[in-house]
């Protein structure tokens, strides 16, 4: 196999974000890491090039048009057009709907729906001149379910999952596979041992996905051949119910 072009990870936090960093960093990805804590993606960045991994590691909001321009900017004055685009931008807000804010509301709207068109757009721009790539977007239970509690967060995952379905269709006949992953689970992370320790008990009881797992199915996407592209899948424990 030909050495692979670089990969961007917008959302490079613990859990899935770290799990892929890590896995693509094994398969000789040079990496261009993302996400607003500047701290703790130094640490990841440590990490990886202490392992002998090529990174270039760039704070931004996913809902800063200008610093997602500019990251892109960056990774290809560093790397070159990427092959590999992840958006794995997370972050959460539950409660009725009468207690929801506008400003709760605009924010899970902004991280996730807009978020995703701000990379997918800076990321198309820069591979259908060359026609290949691709693009994956990391969704949620909420991306097709609208749970009571939920309204501000579902309408971000179905907003970004709508953008997805966009941009494959439009994307797909030059090159470029664009695959949405609905992830139906609680993540095994360390704030679910935090928020939810009834949770956290399920651990080794099949009750939590293993990050690795989904880093495992995102790389997979990828090394898709054409003539079999995937654009949805989704995954879950084998307990969970749905």
């Amino acid at each position: 196999m030909s050495n692979p072009g670089c990969a961007v990870i917008m959302g490079a936090g613990t859990g899935t974000g770290t799990e892929l960093a890590k896995r693509l960093a094994q398969e000789g990805f040079p990496l261009v890491l993302s996400r607003r804590d500047g701290a703790a993606l130094a640490a990841l960045r440590d990490e990886i090039e202490a392992g002998g991994g090529e990174v270039l590691a760039m704070p931004a909001d996913a809902s800063d048009e200008a610093q997602v321009a500019a990251l892109f900017d960056a990774a290809e004055q560093r790397f070159g057009t990427p092959d590999l685009v992840v958006f794995n931008a997370a972050a959460i807000t539950m409660g009725q709907v009468v207690d929801t804010s506008a400003e709760q509301f605009q924010t899970m709207w902004r991280g996730s729906a807009y978020g995703g068109f701000l990379l997918g757009r800076e990321a198309a721009r820069r591979m259908l001149p060359r026609g290949s790539g691709s693009i994956l977007f990391v969704g949620a239970t909420a991306s097709v379910k609208s749970s009571a509690g939920f309204a501000a967060f579902a309408s971000g995952k179905q907003g970004l999952r709508a953008v997805a379905g966009s941009m494959a269709r439009e994307l797909g006949p030059s090159g470029i596979h664009v695959a949405h992953l609905i992830i139906d689970g609680i993540i095994d992370v360390p704030r679910v041992y935090e928020r939810m320790p009834e949770i956290a008990a399920a651990k080794g009881q099949g009750g939590l996905l293993d990050p690795r797992h989904i880093a495992e199915t995102l790389l997979w996407l990828h090394r898709q051949p054409r003539d079999a592209w995937t654009f949805e899948l989704d995954l879950r424990p084998y307990k969970e119910s749905w």
